[in-house]
């Protein structure tokens, strides 16, 4: 099974618990609810779980995440393995700098295109987070909440 590791930053915000999160790039997502993720990708051969998760953040959001990360769990999304880390960092920039893909867009013409991984990030309070985020990766959010209340 595929494995797709990730970083569910937090930081504690005037109105509770904040997490950063990040916009899906390209045209599929353009005008797509529940389009924002936690920023993860592919567990590559001869690398760890939270390697690939420290590497996938970096790729998509231009920004290293040097302190420890706690392991929040696994969950699935469609036939991948997911594998969540968080880690409170209270200063990450919502400007990033993403990797980018190419695409053959719009689909049959012919034209190749580049898009950005991911858009945008942004802080957001938990209670917004549940609204927009991927369903799949909703249950790190209430991971994340129980830890922190523990």
């Amino acid at each position: 099974m595929v494995q797709s590791a990730g970083i569910l930053p937090y930081r504690k915000g005037k109105e509770g618990i904040e997490v950063y999160l990040v916009h899906m790039g390209g045209p599929y997502w353009r005008n797509k609810d529940r389009s924002w993720s936690i920023a993860k990708g592919i567990v590559e051969e001869a690398e760890t779980s939270e390697q690939a998760a420290r590497r996938e953040f970096s790729e998509e959001t231009g920004q290293r995440i040097e302190g420890p990360l706690e392991f929040l769990g696994e969950g699935r999304s469609g036939s991948k393995k997911l594998l969540i880390y968080t880690t409170e960092d209270p200063d990450l920039s919502t400007e990033i700098h993403s990797n980018t893909f190419t695409l053959e867009w719009p689909p049959h013409s012919g034209k190749e295109e580049s898009f950005p991984e991911v858009d945008r990030a942004a802080w957001m309070p938990l209670e917004r987070a549940r609204e927009i985020l991927v369903k799949s990766q909703l249950p790190f959010l209430d991971r994340l909440e129980e830890k922190l209340k523990g």
